[in-house]
């Protein structure tokens, strides 16, 4: 059987005003993620992670973010077009574990959301995606609420046995 597997990781600033979107839900938080897209760390890291499964390269490279056709779309539809490459290349999710580090709001009440709403995107149950979410007990960027990151990492496997 032919698997892969694909790490990711990305990092966004936290600003007031903003709105936060994490692993596809609309999170409540007084502040949101600086960027060029809606910002979903989580779904970046994700879709990083598939890609580096295939050496497609990242989601940079895929979705420029000097190109306005990227400019504020939602992430979702990011992660819907690297799976349409997944699938493409011959492959299939068997499982992703994506952690979050961010200090504020807790993520527990969003958790099995992002879960159902991912699997989803990659038609696959939510028992084959775990998310985590942890504090850095207010150390770094992370802890003084500047930033939130999301390390990502992919099983893929071949449809052909």
């Amino acid at each position: 059987m032919d698997f892969r597997t694909g790490n990711g990781y990305d990092v966004h600033a936290l600003a007031a005003g903003l709105p936060m979107w994490l692993g596809g839900v609309r999170i409540p938080s007084e502040n949101g993620f600086v960027a060029h897209s809606d910002g979903d760390v989580a779904i970046h890291a994700l879709c990083d992670a598939l890609l580096g499964a295939l050496a497609l390269g990242d989601i940079g490279h895929l979705f420029p973010d000097t190109s306005d056709e990227w400019k504020g779309i939602d992430s979702k539809i990011l992660l819907t077009k690297v799976m349409e490459l997944v699938h493409g290349k011959g492959y299939r999710l068997g499982n992703a574990d994506i952690t979050i580090a961010l200090q504020r709001p807790k993520l527990a009440p969003h958790i099995q959301a992002m879960r159902e709403t991912l699997a989803s995107i990659m038609d696959v149950p939510a028992d084959r995606v775990s998310v985590k979410a942890t504090t850095t007990e207010h150390l770094g960027f992370v802890g003084r609420g500047e930033g939130c990151e999301v390390w990502a990492n992919v099983l893929i496997v071949s449809n052909n046995p």
